[in-house]
């Protein structure tokens, strides 16, 4: 039996390999059929004691496709590269953040 190696992970999906475009694509269309405002964030650490990550824009309020989702994310990746980052779900009924996972990886890691 071989075991995980000794780190922390915290995040929805952490325990994964890095997700491929393709299932970023489908987590992300879960976020807008679930009627949740998805939003990007990005912080240079992924520790769980960092609560508060830097919003990538406004939350996109008006995202009605995977692919307009899916454009920031890359815009951010493409500007923040060395940076975490993830996308996060908000419920506008619940008034809070109700799912978030990790799309991008510093490449010193």
């Amino acid at each position: 039996m071989q075991t995980l190696p000794k780190e922390r992970r915290y995040e929805t999906l952490s325990y994964l390999p890095a997700l491929s475009d393709a299932q970023i694509a489908k987590q992300i269309q879960y976020i807008l059929s679930q009627g949740y405002i998805p939003a990007i964030e990005f912080n240079e650490t992924s520790e769980p004691t960092d609560y508060y990550w830097t919003l990538w824009k406004l939350p996109l309020f008006g995202a009605k496709s995977t692919q307009e989702v899916l454009n920031e994310v890359q815009a951010c990746r493409s500007q923040y590269s060395n940076n975490y980052i993830r996308v996060v779900g908000f419920d506008n009924i619940k008034q809070c953040q109700v799912l978030s996972f990790i799309v991008h990886k510093p490449s010193r890691y």
